[in-house]
């Protein structure tokens, strides 16, 4: 647990980081399993605006703001997740 607080970033309240299946951090929405990159995926490719993701997510606009932020502020850390999620999808087997 203390590991996953000294990754938090004070400054963005509603992220946090958890690992995922692969054991990497991965930023997500605090008290909720949705990833920051989900958020980002959602605007960039669906084309949803930050109100629709959060109706269809059922978050705060609060929320949804705090991983915008986020995404301006580690945007590579998030475009290097998305890139990755992206190849994978590729490679499996349909």
């Amino acid at each position: 647990m203390a590991e996953r607080q000294s990754l938090d970033d004070p400054t963005f309240f509603h992220i946090a980081y958890r690992r995922g299946a692969s054991g990497q951090p991965t930023p997500i929405i605090r008290g909720t399993g949705i990833r920051v990159q989900t958020i980002i995926v959602a605007i960039q490719h669906w084309e949803l605006t930050p109100s629709q993701i959060a109706v269809e997510y059922d978050l705060t606009q609060a929320q949804i703001n705090d991983a915008l932020a986020f995404y301006q502020a580690r945007r590579r850390e998030i475009d290097a997740a998305i890139m990755v999620e992206d190849a994978l999808e590729r490679e499996s087997p349909q």
